[in-house]
């Protein structure tokens, strides 16, 4: 899907996949993942430990489809921020020399830098999210120069404040909307694929976020995560 795209979209009215064509896997000849970003890719469970996560079950996906999954490496590392993974994408050559070879690319950032500033001092949550939203348009920038054919999968967030009341999540969930919007702005200008999480995640939340004191998700909410993934990536072979 990359950049075949980019000459139909009109900010605001054009969704991503909308004109994809389905292809058989076989037709693939070989897949090289890579996965960047926070915790979520990283696989952070509730409780503090790692489990199994999204791009570890996209790589599952990619073996059991008869797809060639010729490599796969995941450099996400939690607590991560916009700027330090554009950091990575422009200057450690271990990240850039796996992006160049790179068929399929999963990227999810953002929410720390949300966090950061709403942790410091919430009035100034917008930087944050200005923060994320300028830092991922370099990243992908930086890996189209490095790799214009690779297909760049950028996903969405799901509520992470599901529990709080509602009063404070008048405040809060805005603000992760707004988010959402500068990444899904990002992956659109840039002719990259946008992945939705929140529909998925957010009326069922306590099955796959089920400590109300931890925003991150089971074992179930990442495969669920995963197959939103796949749904676009099936489209794009």
């Amino acid at each position: 899907m990359k950049k075949r795209m980019a000459s139909l979209i009109t900010f605001g009215l054009i969704f991503c996949c909308s004109s994809s064509t389905w292809a058989h896997p076989s037709k693939q000849k070989h897949v090289e993942y890579v996965a960047l970003g926070d915790s979520i890719a990283a696989g952070m469970t509730p409780y503090g430990g790692y489990d199994e996560s999204y791009p570890d079950m996209l790589r599952n996906m990619f073996q059991r489809s008869n797809s060639k999954l010729k490599d796969y490496d995941n450099f996400s590392i939690s607590g991560y921020l916009s700027e330090q993974l554009k950091d990575d994408v422009e200057n450690n050559s271990r990240i850039r020399k796996e992006l160049r070879k790179a068929t399929h690319i999963t990227i999810t950032i953002g929410a720390n830098d949300l966090f950061q500033k709403l942790l410091s001092e919430p009035s100034t949550a917008q930087q944050g999210i200005a923060a994320a939203s300028s830092n991922l348009n370099t990243t992908l920038q930086t890996i189209d120069e490095l790799n214009p054919k690779a297909d760049i999968y950028i996903m969405g967030y799901y509520n992470p404040f599901a529990y709080y009341p509602e009063e404070v999540q008048d405040f809060l969930v805005p603000l992760f909307e707004s988010l959402n919007h500068e990444i899904e702005v990002r992956a659109l200008e840039n002719g990259d694929t946008y992945v939705p999480t929140a529909h998925v995640i957010d009326s069922d939340f306590e099955k796959y976020m089920p400590n109300p004191e931890d925003n991150h998700l089971n074992v179930k909410g990442y495969k669920i995560i995963a197959k939103e993934f796949w749904k676009v990536m099936k489209k794009d072979r």
